[in-house]
């Protein structure tokens, strides 16, 4: 069979893909790849002297991810705990009060859940926020 025209090949998809596998390499995801066999009567999948050749996608796993959460303490106003939900949890005015409310109620508030490295980052700047305006606002990550 004479090998299609490059321009044929991209606008007519009833070829499959054909390569040589040693002059192009594998670039194909699943390809109908010839293959120079010296003993004619094997048979492929696809016919006599073809293989099918087919990249397995890796399994990725999830991230694990961590609860961002504020402790109550006698000390912290609660107009600074709505500014901290609002600056680094992205909170509006409504959600942070609520959140505000149930750290100074239940004496424990979850900010949100990320992975490890965004939760770390959250814990750092909130602590170094509380440090910096002298209050003593306690803010920590735990695994969901």
């Amino acid at each position: 069979m004479p090998r299609p025209s490059l321009n044929r090949e991209m606008t007519d998809r009833s070829y499959p893909i054909r390569f040589d596998a040693a002059r192009d390499g594998l670039r194909a995801a699943s390809a109908v790849v010839t293959t120079a066999m010296a003993d004619k009567k094997s048979v492929g999948p696809a016919g006599p002297g073809t293989s099918v050749i087919t990249k397995v996608k890796p399994q990725t796993k999830r991230p694990n991810l961590y609860r961002v959460l504020l402790l109550n303490d006698d000390y912290t106003p609660m107009e600074f705990v709505v500014h901290v939900l609002e600056r680094f949890f992205n909170k509006d005015v409504e959600a942070a009060t609520k959140i505000m409310l149930h750290v100074h109620h239940h004496g424990i508030g979850e900010c949100g859940i990320f992975t490890y490295e965004v939760a770390e980052t959250k814990v750092t700047q909130v602590m170094d926020f509380a440090r910096k305006h002298q209050h003593p606002l306690q803010c920590v990550m735990e695994k969901k």
